[in-house]
């Protein structure tokens, strides 16, 4: 009933290596930190998305603050330009007065005639005045006509 225990050394005992499960271990490996790097960068992605989401609605915010104070300053600008308040404060508070009809000179603007550049009309330059009908007609209308080519030159009529 009682068995003898021997002593095995099992010391002198080299297991040797089995190539195929040893590559077996490397692609597994190899496939899993891949799918660990796939995961990582998918997060990263999502994470990123997440942030540009958020700088654009606070973006988006931050201008629709600046157009209500835009809104708010060009109000403010037009009270101050208002036509009665400068009459106010004309009247109030640098004691101005309107001026009577005797006092009143009317200034009447005169503008020269405008005269539009030249236009090329084969080997001519043309130069009409704003009065002209945009030169539809050349023969009617032009003011100073020279042709390069032939060295005329046509005065006003």
């Amino acid at each position: 009933d009682h068995a003898v225990k021997k002593d095995v050394r099992n010391r002198s005992i080299v297991r040797e290596v089995d190539e195929t499960r040893q590559r077996e271990l490397w692609q597994f490996l190899a496939v899993g930190g891949l799918l660990v790097a796939v995961l990582l960068f998918s997060a990263w992605q999502h994470f990123e998305l997440l942030r540009h989401g958020y700088r654009v609605e606070q973006m988006e915010h931050d201008r629709a603050e600046e157009e209500e104070i835009h809104r708010h300053l060009r109000l403010e600008i037009e009270t101050l330009r208002s036509p009665k308040r400068i009459e106010q404060i004309a009247t109030e508070q640098l004691n101005l007065v309107a001026p009577t009809q005797e006092d009143a000179v009317v200034i009447e603007r005169v503008t020269p005639a405008r005269v539009t550049p030249a236009r090329r009309f084969g080997d001519c330059l043309i130069w009409a005045s704003a009065s002209s009908p945009a030169f539809k007609d050349v023969a009617l209308s032009p003011r100073v006509i020279r042709c390069h080519s032939a060295h005329l030159t046509s005065s006003p009529r």
